[in-house]
């Protein structure tokens, strides 16, 4: 069943439904601010509207005021008649005549018509215009929505290549990994196969009969050899080690053998030249430092290259410290070789010439043997750059030539003068002098002089003690000795005799010549030099106080005790010391004696404290205690005491320990107190016999 066609509304309900849009308080379509303000705009502009050209003058009288704001000056016609033309041209009805109300009622619809349209004219074109924006957005709209489809299907089409962009990426740079990775492995593998491939050609080099220690290619093979040995060696883990390693092992002996081989020779050729130059192998002293140093000098250069390689080796590989010992060992059997025999000629030439005098034959002997001794060092350093104790043992063998020939000597001299000279030369010239300053080189031959100080200080000491026996306690005086004092009062008078001889000389002639002269220190004394050097001297010594007219034992201690005293050592010295003065105060004391009887007490007395006063002022810069203590203890009384007390403990049993024992620790004091009073006079007769007297 049909359905009945929708009734169209009027006009009427139209405006009923228009008006509930925005009644009020309820509207069926309220409108915002925006909206109402547009409504009032649009509103506003309606009202505004200009007159219809095609209105008739006449009604313009019945339009009001408002209506007519507009100016019409210009649209004034110029009479109703134009105005009616162009109404009812503009309708299309110029050619039609209103005679009817029918034709005036359509002609007023069309104008009504005209009018509405005339009006909705800008509202239709603005409507056509946006039409017009709203067809152009919804074409861009569609553009766009399109350019959306394209942009996605690109934005995939884009995530598809990046994502096989990515992945064929990620397989280059891997690729590019295990290519470096096998780049790598492969240079490790060639770089740990080179020191495998070495050993070819190094073994063609060695084995090649052109090859010479010399060449340039020699050295950089020898630091191949040890690159090869010690990686090897530091990898025990490779195959083949132990094989490649003996076969290395093998040509670095061979390179070993080479450098042996060619220093070895080179030091043989040289000692042999020299010895066909010398037939005899005695050169004198003049030739000798041609033909031992400079052609050794010379030839330094062509060995040192060589033998610098297996020092800075030797510390790393045993083989290279091996084949340096034997360097050594060869340079210094060479070495050896040559000069063994010019030392020993040049020692026996040295003894020939000084027979008669020991200190210069030993003085020339150790400067021949401190030059030979830094030669040696210098020329050493020449070929090695390191030091050997084998070099000093050499020295110490060739310094044992001298004193071989030196110590037979030095155990048959007799006097403690030239004892004492040779002391003084060993330590003071040889040891202080030329070893401190040059220790190293003379190490050596610190040595040998030390052992021959020794002997000398014990010759000297074995020769003063029989000096102290024979010429000192065994000293027999002469009547002259003991003529005292008469002795002194013949030197007073000789004194005055002078200084009365010297008043009545002039000026010029008050230099006297007289000499004192002691015939056992072979000492001089001029009185006149000492008289004219220092004038309060004059005054003040008396010729009787020259050691000339000492006592001889006395003159004989001081001057034994004054050539020990540099020369030994001081445990030593005062050991000697103690006995010499010992012996020589029993020889005072005997002369005392003597002159006691021959003369007075008083006498006897005045000779030993003037001797003894001697003895302290002469012995003072020694700086040594004389003195000798002699305890003795007497355990007389403390033995009594004992003895006491323990009758004194029988007797009372009952009286308590403690008490026993006070009395055995007073007891005990009192031989404490005995036993330092014998102290004191030990004391009291030590300071009888001292020799530094106690003021």
């Amino acid at each position: 069943m049909a359905e009945p066609p929708p009734v169209e509304p009027s006009g009427r309900d139209v405006r009923d439904r228009l008006s509930l849009w925005d009644r009020r308080p309820q509207p069926a379509a309220p409108l915002s601010d925006r909206q109402t303000d547009s409504v009032l705009e649009l509103k506003a502009a309606a009202e505004n509207l200009p007159v219809p050209p095609e209105l008739p003058i006449e009604d313009l009288c019945s339009l009001t005021s408002q209506s007519l704001a507009v100016t019409l000056t210009a649209a004034v016609p110029e009479s109703t008649e134009d105005v009616l033309l162009k109404g009812f041209a503009v309708l299309g009805m110029e050619d039609e005549k209103i005679e009817t109300a029918q034709q005036f009622f359509s002609w007023f619809a069309q104008v009504q018509t005209q009018m509405d349209q005339d009006e909705g004219a800008k509202y239709r074109q603005m409507r056509d215009y946006l039409s017009g924006f709203q067809e152009q957005c919804d074409a861009i709209l569609n553009d766009v929505n399109s350019a959306l489809q394209h942009l996605e299907s690109l934005q995939k089409q884009y995530l598809f290549v990046s994502t096989k962009t990515g992945t064929l990426h990620e397989a280059c740079e891997q690729l590019l990994k295990e290519q470096s990775e096998l780049v790598d492995l492969a240079e490790n593998i060639q770089q740990k196969l080179s020191y495998f491939n070495e050993l070819e050609s190094i073994n063609t080099k060695l084995n090649s009969p052109t090859l010479s220690v010399n060449s340039e290619g020699f050295i950089p093979m020898l630091a191949k050899l040890d690159d090869c040995i010690a990686y090897i060696s530091s990898h025990p883990n490779f195959k083949d080690y132990p094989v490649y390693l003996i076969k290395f092992k093998q040509c670095l002996s061979k390179a070993m053998h080479l450098i042996k081989t060619y220093t070895v020779n080179t030091l043989q050729n040289l000692t042999s030249q020299l010895m066909k130059r010398d037939p005899s192998a005695v050169p004198n002293s003049d030739n000798a430092f041609t033909l031992f140093y400079v052609k050794f000098r010379a030839a330094a250069p062509k060995v040192r290259t060589l033998i610098e390689q297996v020092e800075q080796r030797s510390e790393k590989m045993p083989e290279y410290q091996q084949v340096l010992n034997e360097i050594h060992q060869c340079y210094l059997d060479q070495r050896e070789l040559l000069l063994g025999p010019s030392i020993a000629s040049t020692v026996t030439e040295l003894t020939s010439q000084n027979n008669r005098d020991h200190c210069a034959l030993v003085r020339s002997g150790c400067a021949f043997m401190v030059h030979v001794c830094q030669d040696e060092h210098q020329l050493y350093n020449e070929f090695f750059t390191k030091p050997t104790p084998k070099l000093d043992e050499l020295l110490e063998k060739l310094c044992l030539s001298l004193y071989d020939v030196l110590r037979p000597m030095i155990i048959h001299v007799i006097h403690l003068e030239t004892l004492s000279e040779l002391c003084g030369i060993l330590k003071n010239e040889m040891l202080e002098d030329h070893v401190q300053n040059n220790a190293e080189q003379l190490g050596a031959f610190a040595a040998g002089v030390k052992q021959m100080l020794e002997d000398v200080q014990e010759r000297l000491v074995y020769r003063t003690h029989i000096y102290i026996q024979t010429d000192i306690t065994g000293y027999k005086p002469a009547p002259g000795d003991l003529a005292y004092p008469d002795k002194l009062e013949m030197m007073e008078q000789i004194a005055q005799s002078l200084k009365e001889e010297q008043k009545k000389l002039p000026s010029e002639a008050s230099f006297s010549d007289v000499r004192l002269e002691d015939p056992e220190s072979c000492n001089l004394v001029k009185s006149g030099s000492a008289e004219t050097h220092n004038p309060r001297h004059q005054t003040t010594i008396s010729p009787a106080d020259l050691h000339g007219m000492w006592y001889p034992t006395v003159r004989r201690t001081l001057v034994c005790l004054s050539k020990l005293y540099r020369c030994i050592d001081r445990a030593v010295f005062q050991g000697l010391s103690q006995e010499a003065l010992s012996a020589c105060i029993h020889s005072l004391l005997g002369a005392a004696d003597s002159i006691s009887k021959n003369k007075t007490q008083v006498d006897g007395q005045l000779f030993l404290i003037k001797h003894l006063l001697i003895l302290r002022e002469q012995i003072a810069p020694f700086h040594t205690d004389f003195t000798i203590k002699e305890i003795s203890l007497d355990l007389k009384k403390t033995r009594g005491s004992c003895f006491k007390n323990n009758s004194y403990s029988r007797r009372s049993q009952v009286q308590p320990f403690t008490a026993t024992l006070g009395a055995t620790s007073k007891d005990q004091r009192c031989g404490v107190f005995h036993l330092q009073d014998n102290k004191n006079k030990a004391a009291i007769n030590i300071t009888k016999h001292v020799i530094i007297l106690v003021q």
